[in-house]
């Protein structure tokens, strides 16, 4: 959206469908350069092992391996995780600390504003940024990690650096808690789709919860500044 002004688009004439298929279109270009870029990098390496930035959809349901079957897994266990670290958090907090200025509450003007607008952000959250995010986090910079430190400490280190990405200090548990997930299915599968249904199953829920919550009358605005 920084790109707008130079393009001649005066944004205050924009409708806010104008604006989510503007920030589906960013995002989509931010997400095909990076990981243009990526796979540039990665072909310097080449051969590369075959489980290196893979994403296989086959045998979703293997019980060692299968993309369907830890992606379920993981995403249970990620809710629960974060769920057990929001009440520790709130027992220790002496106040109500006051929320920071996410994405999410960036997008509080487009969800639930019309179809359009949920199509596109659930596009950009459950599609596009799963598959830039974990194909940065997981299949390049952790795997790169494994080089020189053993997986566990990989998925630590960049469970850290993607918390710290979200540039909210005060969600780094809950970040930390969601990355070290995604972490844990990548290394167990070796396969990007696993995090990835994780993560934009995480991501498009949200949206969807929020998106419903609003079309029933809710402040969703007031909501999220008092979690």
């Amino acid at each position: 959206m920084a790109v707008i002004p130079f393009l001649g688009i005066d944004v205050e004439k924009l409708t806010l469908d104008d604006k989510a298929e503007i920030l589906f279109l960013d995002q989509g270009l931010t997400t095909a350069v990076v990981l243009a870029v990526i796979f540039t990098v990665a072909k310097t390496f080449d051969p590369l092992p075959e489980d290196i930035l893979r994403y296989d959809l086959r045998q979703p349901v293997n019980l060692q391996k299968g993309w369907l079957v830890w992606g379920g897994i993981g995403l249970v266990g990620a809710v629960g995780a974060i769920a057990l670290t929001g009440v520790v958090l709130s027992v220790f907090r002496t106040e109500a600390p006051e929320r920071e200025v996410d994405s999410l509450m960036k997008l509080l003007p487009l969800i639930g504003s019309s179809n359009i607008s949920t199509l596109s952000l659930v596009g950009i959250t459950g599609i596009l940024a799963p598959l830039l995010e974990e194909t940065v986090f997981r299949g390049f910079f952790m795997v790169s990690l494994t080089k020189w430190v053993p997986t566990p400490i990989a998925i630590i280190i960049s469970s850290a650096a993607f918390a710290l990405a979200h540039f909210t200090p005060g969600e780094f548990p809950q970040l930390f808690i969601l990355g070290s997930v995604l972490g844990l299915s990548y290394a167990q599968t070796r396969n990007l789709i696993t995090p990835m249904v994780i993560h934009g199953f995480w991501n498009s829920g949200v949206i969807l919860l929020l998106t419903f919550l609003q079309i029933q009358g809710y402040d969703i605005k007031e909501l999220l500044q008092a979690n």
